[in-house]
């Protein structure tokens, strides 16, 4: 008697209401990822290959740290959430086991953390490229990106020369 009530209750293809769940989720995600890519200010694309999940765990800790995130999603998603933003470049570094990190804020400290990672993790982390803003970015510009002082550490060598003469002004009045 259950049985029966509960036949009413299904499609006849139990294929067709997985399929309506998985469109409303995949659209779910398309949304998500177009909303972080709208207020990213720098979008790194890398392969992973290999990766365990400790190592993939501890490259999200490290990113959340800074303000940034990394998401693996399916390509095609992402290609659909990319559509009309200005990151719509990258589509075609959008190919095998992608993940994508993104920041809206300091998009240097992104670059130098998937870097660093890249190296540590020897071959499993492969940057392909990227955008910042319009610009589209090649693994060697991200890599250059990289390499460049972050914003605080610009105000920092900055704070020192200027307080360098203040110190030597000081110890020669002393003498």
């Amino acid at each position: 008697l259950l049985g029966r009530f509960f036949i009413g209750l299904t499609p006849k293809n139990t294929n067709e209401w997985r399929s309506a769940m998985n469109r409303a989720q995949k659209q779910t995600e398309i949304d998500q990822l177009k909303s972080t890519m709208d207020a990213s200010e720098i979008v790194i694309v890398s392969h992973n290959k290999g990766m365990t999940v400790a190592q993939v765990t501890e490259l999200r800790k490290t990113l959340r740290k800074n303000g940034a995130a990394y998401k693996v999603s399916k390509n095609t998603l992402v290609k659909r959430a990319i559509t009309g933003t200005r990151y719509e470049t990258v589509g075609d570094l959008l190919t095998g086991p992608t993940g994508i990190s993104t920041t809206s804020g300091e998009p240097l400290v992104v670059a130098k953390t998937i870097f660093e990672f890249a190296k540590k993790f020897d071959g499993k982390l492969v940057i392909v490229g990227g955008a910042f803003g319009d610009l589209k970015l090649d693994a060697a510009a991200v890599e250059k990106l990289a390499k460049l002082p972050t914003l605080d550490q610009i105000r920092g060598t900055l704070i020192g020369l200027i307080q360098a003469p203040a110190a030597q002004l000081d110890r020669k009045s002393v003498v």
